[in-house]
């Protein structure tokens, strides 16, 4: 009789458990959570051979600035496989999401291109977002403008875009020299790396509701660049989306602190990206 008391107590435990994982599981489904199509997060995008470490200082400035109280993360494995770490919470409608790419010295655009638009279609799927934003510094912007070659009418629209530090057509000391390259008045270089012709089909199909904000670096050593990217290289951007984009500007950061890998940790760089950001929250 005591057992068969125990084994009775122990199932009826087993089921109060078993009730209580779904009740957590549902909680955070995103089905549940109201206003979905309000939800809009940041995707920040890092470097070659860096990590979301680098995405840090400025997604805490974001949060310090009032946009969201969210931080979560979007870890990419090799093969592209998606996961997310943390959750969007109810109400806070501009989550920040940092995405960390496992293979980050990968040197294929391409390949990045598929990882950040694996990431946004992960989010649809997961939180059925219509919108988003995202910051890219470095090889993260290359990330941005691949897989924005791959879009489709059935993806999240993109709202704004921050480029930092981007090597469009070009890095210094590998197919690019200081005070080499050259932008006719409309932003065309004046000769064109491989992957930036890749990307000359953005021209005709870049999205028009996007808005953009180009922020580059000038060491004001007389070299025109950040250190790694000539501002040749970084302005080139205009070309390929400006004649689309619902609006785009650029914003030249001067100093030991323009450095390249430096910009991502800048004062200066945070006060431009939240304004633009916060523009019309």
């Amino acid at each position: 009789m005591l057992r068969r008391r125990l084994l009775l107590v122990l199932g009826i435990g087993v089921l109060l458990v078993g009730v209580s994982a779904c009740g957590v599981s549902k909680h955070q489904a995103a089905s549940d959570l109201p206003n979905a199509s309000k939800y809009e997060p940041t995707l920040f995008f890092h470097g070659w051979g860096s990590s979301y470490h680098a995405e840090e200082q400025m997604a805490h400035a974001l949060v310090n600035a009032g946009l969201t109280k969210t931080i979560m993360r979007a870890t990419v494995s090799k093969q592209g496989k998606v996961t997310l770490t943390g959750r969007f919470h109810e109400a806070d409608y501009h989550p920040v999401v940092e995405v960390d790419f496992q293979d980050s010295r990968n040197s294929s655009p391409q390949q990045w291109g598929r990882w950040a638009r694996a990431t946004v279609v992960k989010l649809q799927h997961q939180y059925h977002i219509k919108k988003y934003d995202v910051v890219g510094h470095s090889m993260g912007n290359m990330a941005i403008m691949y897989g924005l070659l791959g879009n489709s009418a059935k993806m999240p629209k993109l709202q704004k875009q921050v480029d930092i530090a981007g090597h469009f057509n070009g890095i210094l000391g590998m197919n690019d020299e200081p005070n080499r390259m050259k932008l006719q008045p409309n932003g065309k270089p004046t000769s064109m790396q491989p992957e930036y012709r890749a990307l000359l089909p953005l021209r005709q199909t870049y999205p028009r509701q996007t808005a953009v904000l180009n922020i580059y670096g000038d060491k004001d050593d007389g070299s025109h660049s950040d250190g790694s990217v000539s501002n040749a290289s970084s302005q080139s951007l205009r070309y390929l989306v400006a004649g689309r984009a619902k609006s785009y500007q650029e914003r030249k950061i001067v100093g030991p602190n323009a450095q390249h890998s430096k910009l991502h940790d800048n004062v200066q760089v945070n006060r431009v990206l939240i304004k633009f950001l916060l523009g019309g929250k």
